[in-house]
This record gives C-alpha cells, sequence and structure tokens, in this order.
C-alpha cells in the first residue's frame, strides 16, 4: 500500500473522516458536559501534539532514506567512473574488454534508477550480478598474471564498483518500517475520533470534520513518497550516471 502514495492518499482521507464522523455519532450518544470538557481539551491537545509529533519524526526519516539514496548514486557514479580509467592499467586487450563491460553496467545501474516495472527490475538485477561477476573476472585474470601494485589499483576500484551497488540496494530496502506506519495511523485515527467527538456546533463540526483529515493524510501523501523509491512522483534521478554515460567515449 506504501508503495502506491497516490492510491494511499484517498484512502487515508476516507478513513480519517470516518473516524471523526464516529466521533460525533458517540458524542451524540454521550456527550461531554461542562465539568468533563475541560479534562477532554488536555486529552484532545495531548492527542493533536503526539500526532504532530509522529509526523514529524517520520518525515524526517523519509527525507534521510532519500538523501541516502541520492548520495549513493553518486558514489555509484565516481566509482564507475573512477575504475574506468583505472582500467587503462590493465593489458590493452582486457583494458578494453573491462571498459566495454563497465558501459554496458552503467547503462544498466541506469535503468536500475529508472524502471518502475518489477519484471524488468528483475532482469535488471539478473543482467547485474552476472556482469559484475564477468568484470571482477576481467580484472582477477590480469592481476594474478601480474601481482603488481598498478594492478592492485585496478582491483581495489573493481571492489569499490561492486560495493557502491551493494550499498545502493541496501538503501534502496531501508524503508519506514510498517510498525510505524501502523503506530501513525492508529494515533491519526484516534485523534480524528477525538476531534470529531469533542466539536460543537455545525458549522465548526464540519470545518473540522472536512480538513483535519485532509491536512493529515497529505503529510501522508508526502511521507509515502518520499519514503517510495520507486512509487509516487518523487524519485531519484540518476543524474550523475547519465552525466557520466555522456562523459564517456562511445564503445
Amino acid at each position: 500500500m506504501f508503495d502506491h502514495p497516490v492510491l494511499f492518499f484517498p484512502l487515508s482521507v476516507l478513513i480519517l473522516w470516518l473516524s471523526a464522523f464516529a466521533g460525533t455519532l458517540l458524542r451524540s450518544r454521550r456527550p461531554l458536559s461542562g465539568d468533563d470538557r475541560e479534562d477532554f481539551g488536555f486529552v484532545q491537545a495531548a492527542g493533536l501534539t503526539l500526532l504532530g509529533l509522529i509526523i514529524g519524526f517520520s518525515f524526517s526519516m523519509a527525507i534521510g532514506r532519500y538523501d541516502q539514496r541520492r548520495n549513493y548514486e553518486e558514489a555509484e557514479a565516481n566509482a564507475i567512473g573512477t575504475e574506468y580509467v583505472r582500467a587503462g592499467l590493465l593489458p590493452a586487450s582486457d583494458a578494453a574488454r573491462l571498459r566495454a563491460q563497465l558501459g554496458k553496467y552503467l547503462a544498466l545501474r541506469i535503468l536500475f534508477y529508472r524502471t518502475r516495472d518489477r519484471p524488468e527490475l528483475q532482469q535488471i538485477s539478473a543482467d547485474t550480478a552476472q556482469l559484475q561477476t564477468d568484470m571482477w573476472a576481467a580484472v582477477q585474470n590480469p592481476a594474478l598474471a601480474q601481482p603488481t601494485s598498478l594492478m592492485a589499483l585496478a582491483v581495489v576500484g573493481m571492489n569499490d564498483v561492486l560495493n557502491s551497488q551493494g550499498y545502493t540496494q541496501a538503501a534502496w530496502w531501508n524503508r519506514i518500517p510498517a510498525a510505524a506506519w501502523g503506530l501513525m495511523i492508529a494515533i491519526a485515527i484516534s485523534c480524528n475520533l477525538l476531534v470529531g467527538y469533542g466539536a460543537r456546533g455545525a458549522h465548526v463540526k464540519n470545518a473540522v470534520l472536512l480538513i483535519l483529515p485532509l491536512f493529515v493524510s497529505i503529510a501522508f501523501l508526502l511521507i509515502a513518497d518520499i519514503d517510495a523509491p520507486r512509487g509516487g512522483l518523487i524519485h531519484v534521478p540518476p543524474q550523475n550516471l547519465v552525466s557520466l554515460a555522456q562523459s564517456l567515449p562511445k564503445q
């Protein structure tokens, strides 16, 4: 559900509005007396404050994960570009083969950031794993034949390329936990229930029942959109990888 923020938004609005409406029904059956309303106001204020804090913390978590994914995209581009240059330390035939493989690998990494289709993503992952094996072999064999410090630079550069891809994948898997979402939604439902229960007058009731669920749902939409790497409208563009691909000589 959280991978599709646009679909999650109307569902959130509906659930929160029904919660507030349920509060008004509960109030009609058991209205607040003058002595209870003051205590209820403290509970309502505390609930709304807690909801605001949790939404703020969740938004901060989503922004942190988005920045992490963006930083790893930059690190991947730097690692691939560095290894492309270090490939010149290998024998000519091995260097040409490795650079051709790096060009194909770069194209796969750009597709990884752009694709939204799961079957295509699985194929990209399989092709990436196979190409990583081939690139490592392209560096390993010359290094074993001539174990020099210059060859070690090419090996270390390839190790950085492989590691950067693993770090990127881990960052894309690192999402806001479902338990945190469940807690935030439960508190939002409770707060709307309290607001509906404490609303007084038809004019106030209509304004609160419509506006508060909408505002909270917009906050949920923004958090879910930033936290979903392949869903919604906010994505990490492979701008550094594309720039690197445009700067490399045509193979």
